[in-house]
């Protein structure tokens, strides 16, 4: 690193070819003012005097500051200026317009702070911490948000509630001690650099106790609603049982005094029917 201006110097370099088909692009991470040194490289088959270099900031034409220099079939464009703000990071890019445009861009950005994907779940009356870090950088500051719908609302330092922390510069964390259901929600921690900002989110959930006895308590539910219907099935039968088995009985008594009327029937002697002898 050359030092210039009591500033680093830092140079980044962009080749392209006449038969780029897409635009190249380079993210660089930045966190504090630097001099930068951009250099693109064209190379072409065709007239380097028919090619027109531009350099852009966003979509805003930069003046002529720059360098624009030619060996053999390639053409080279340099652009040197210095980034002090956050105003000045952002997206340059070099054009090369000829029949078709050539584009390579430059992506400033602070350096990007890392959180925790997936929700972080805990339960009400325990205690949770959430953390934040981002890869060698040193941020002036870190500052914890809750949001309310689409509003941020500092994090303020309640005794024995919220304790933010940090072993390292790089890295912060927040700590919610006797957590209620209503912590729950978003959380922002961001950091503040010399050259802008950079945010992460985390979402916290806070459960009850009963919550993860909901399917248990669901399955005992089931249980004892196929328990109760099992015993009236039961019950209705036993009930049954001795109508089925009074009609038997009524039935068998029928067919006793049936039997009976059919044996007097055939016990009573037949008397013959006699004659007169004649005289």
């Amino acid at each position: 690193t050359v030092k210039y201006n009591n500033l680093s110097m830092e140079s980044y370099n962009i080749s392209l070819t006449e038969h780029s088909s897409m635009p190249v692009e380079k993210n660089i991470t930045l966190d504090r003012p630097s001099d930068i040194q951009l250099t693109c490289q064209l190379t072409t088959s065709r007239d380097l005097n028919s090619v027109n270099v531009t350099w852009k900031k966003d979509d805003e034409i930069l003046g002529n500051d720059y360098l624009i220099n030619a060996t053999g079939n390639i053409l080279y464009t340099q652009h040197r200026f210095t980034i002090t703000n956050s105003k000045q990071m952002g997206s340059y890019s070099c054009v090369f317009q000829e029949e078709k445009e050539q584009r390579g861009t430059f992506n400033f950005r602070v350096p990007k702070v890392h959180g925790r994907n997936k929700p972080l779940i805990s339960y009400v009356g325990d205690s949770t911490v959430l953390t934040c870090s981002c890869d060698d950088c040193f941020p002036l500051n870190w500052t914890w948000y809750s949001s309310n719908g689409s509003v941020q609302v500092p994090v303020g330092i309640q005794k024995n509630k919220y304790v933010r922390n940090g072993t390292y510069a790089n890295e912060t964390s927040l700590k919610i001690t006797e957590l209620l259901e209503e912590d729950g929600g978003s959380y922002w921690c961001r950091a503040l650099f010399q050259l802008g900002e950079s945010e992460e989110h985390i979402e916290l959930v806070v459960l009850s106790f009963l919550v993860p006895l909901k399917p248990f308590l669901a399955i005992v539910a089931e249980v004892v609603l196929l328990v109760t219907i099992i015993l009236l099935c039961e019950k209705y039968t036993q009930k049954k049982q001795p109508d089925s088995d009074n009609e038997k009985e009524l039935e068998q008594i029928e067919q006793l005094k049936s039997d009976d009327s059919n044996g007097i029937e055939n016990n009573v002697p037949r008397l013959r029917k006699t004659e007169p002898v004649g005289q």
